[in-house]
């Protein structure tokens, strides 16, 4: 039951990454999973309830993929990069569906949140303990980070990984807020 659970998701997200969501059925995914239509609404509900777990799966991949020692800026890039890599395009495709499927949304909301708290452990040396300035500096981060600048730097600009990681180190290093204090 979990072996075909499993390869329901893995089949929905294959689909989900290259197609807009409306455009999959049920039927789409059940073909490429090798199983019924009933078999993936006995699993799943249907759609969207097949959208937040494959959702839920990411998410919890995208954690485990992140691992980088706090404060290197280095190793805290190429960790991203190296998610963006293989999931930004359909993360890009995904969030610009937010506003039209409620599951996409709900599974947006969940990623900004880890990031977030991805973001407060890995940058925990240079953000300030609390209030306002913590806000703002998390906010910077958050901006300096985010999977659309990648895209704008990967695709839309056409840069090498090496120049988007180099330029979005840089973006990180000039936000420092223990640099800026001193100014």
């Amino acid at each position: 039951m979990e072996a075909t659970r499993a390869r329901v998701m893995k089949a929905a997200a294959a689909l989900w990454t290259r197609r807009w969501y409306d455009d999959v059925t049920l039927q789409h995914i059940a073909d490429e999973a090798g199983v019924s239509v009933q078999t993936v609404v006995n699993h799943f509900g249907g759609k969207d309830g097949l959208a937040d777990a494959v959702a839920d799966r990411a998410a919890s991949q995208a954690e485990v993929s992140r691992q980088a020692p706090v404060g290197d800026v280095a190793a805290i890039v190429a960790a991203l990069f190296e998610d963006y890599e293989r999931h930004g395009d359909a993360n890009a495709l995904w969030t610009a569906q937010i506003d039209r499927v409620p599951a996409i949304a709900r599974a947006a909301a969940h990623a900004r949140g880890q990031h977030r708290e991805w973001l407060e452990r890995v940058f925990a040396d240079r953000l300030p303990a609390s209030g306002p300035a913590r806000e703002h500096a998390l906010n910077l981060h958050y901006a300096a980070t985010d999977v659309y600048l990648w895209k704008l730097w990967r695709r839309d600009l056409g840069l090498s990984r090496e120049d988007a990681e180099r330029a979005m180190r840089d973006l990180l290093t000039s936000i420092d807020p223990r640099k800026r204090d001193h100014e």
